[in-house]
């Protein structure tokens, strides 16, 4: 594992694909990978890119990622891909659409199954973009599975959120409403050469005129993934809209200028602290709470659970009572 480890900080692809194999595969390699790994991080921009199906991700990253290299920058793709709720299996079709990428050195791309993860990414893709981080790639990008609107979890994961709108994915209101809009910084309409572009860009630009008067430094799920600047709000982010047609490389390249201009406004307001504390504070709860469910699953047999369970199926107790005595029983045992 050591080994692994000094290979992956060295830059060694292949020892990196070994590593995050390992990573993902079991929780206590993971604890010894991102110990070892920590102190190197913190270097990446983490780029998020979440949108409906069918908008255009994969596409989007593929185009990205080469822009990325144009400008030496080492790129790193971490795409999740949904499960089967049947098989837990994944078709992991996103790095089928990638393989042009597959022939450049300065380019990593690990595709995941959610495994059952809600949200939007797999429980492991904060360790893997750790991995790709030490590793030394400038930015990462984390395409996620696509599900719809309760993928928020990318929002406290990214450093840079783009949200990717489609023309005809459902009417105006319905792309208003949409609670995944709340999370962009920069929102995106591809397939901007489709009819009805023009008409998703104007609903878009009229709901942030909307939500310009409302409590902007939120951000997400009202979770406090962004902070009050030492300015106030004078200064903030303006959320921009813009068009692309990433198969034909279309707006592309201001795309990422403005991907970049979000990554310098972070870092000279320092938001890009705050943003941290917000990823930090997530990532422990998650541990917390996986932690607490091993020792559960540990410390009281599976017959002691069954039988509190039926106990509050059959009315006989409420959960909060069981939950009381689950934490007596972690306790006494």
């Amino acid at each position: 594992m050591q080994k692994l480890i000094e290979q992956a900080l060295a830059g060694n692809q292949r020892a990196i694909a070994r590593l995050i194999t390992r990573v993902e595969n079991s929780e206590e390699m993971a604890e010894t990978a991102v110990s070892a790994l920590y102190p190197h991080t913190g270097r990446a921009h983490i780029v998020g890119i979440t949108g409906s199906p069918g908008s255009g991700k994969s596409t989007l990253v593929n185009e990205l990622a080469k822009a990325l290299r144009k400008r030496d920058q080492l790129v790193g793709i971490v795409a999740v891909d949904p499960s089967s709720p049947f098989t837990g299996g994944a078709l992991l079709g996103d790095r089928v659409r990638m393989r042009d990428l597959s022939g450049d050195k300065g380019i990593f791309i690990r595709s995941m199954a959610s495994r059952g993860s809600l949200g939007g990414l797999a429980r492991a893709t904060s360790a893997v973009i750790k991995v790709l981080d030490a590793a030394g790639y400038d930015t990462i990008l984390v395409e996620t599975v696509g599900a719809g609107q309760a993928e928020v979890d990318i929002a406290s994961t990214a450093h840079t959120t783009l949200v990717i709108e489609a023309p005809g994915m459902g009417d105006d209101i319905q792309s208003i409403k949409a609670g995944i809009l709340e999370i962009a910084d920069i929102l995106v309409v591809n397939k901007a050469d489709h009819p009805g572009a023009s008409r998703t860009v104007r609903s878009l630009k009229t709901m942030l005129q909307l939500g310009q008067g409302m409590s902007v430094r939120h951000h997400g799920r009202l979770m406090h993934v962004r902070a009050v600047s030492p300015n106030g709000n004078e200064g903030a982010w303006k959320v921009p809209v813009q068009e692309t047609v990433a198969v034909k490389g279309e707006g592309i390249e201001a795309l990422l200028d403005t991907v970049l201009a979000h990554k310098a406004h972070l870092q000279a307001t320092g938001e890009w602290l705050e943003r941290e504390k917000v990823r930090s504070r997530q990532e422990m709860e998650q541990l917390l709470q996986a932690r607490l469910m091993a020792r559960l699953e540990m410390k009281v047999p599976a017959e002691e659970q069954m039988a509190l369970i039926t106990a509050v199926a059959e009315r006989k107790i409420d959960p909060y009572t069981a939950v009381s005595q689950l934490f007596t029983l972690i306790s006494s045992h």
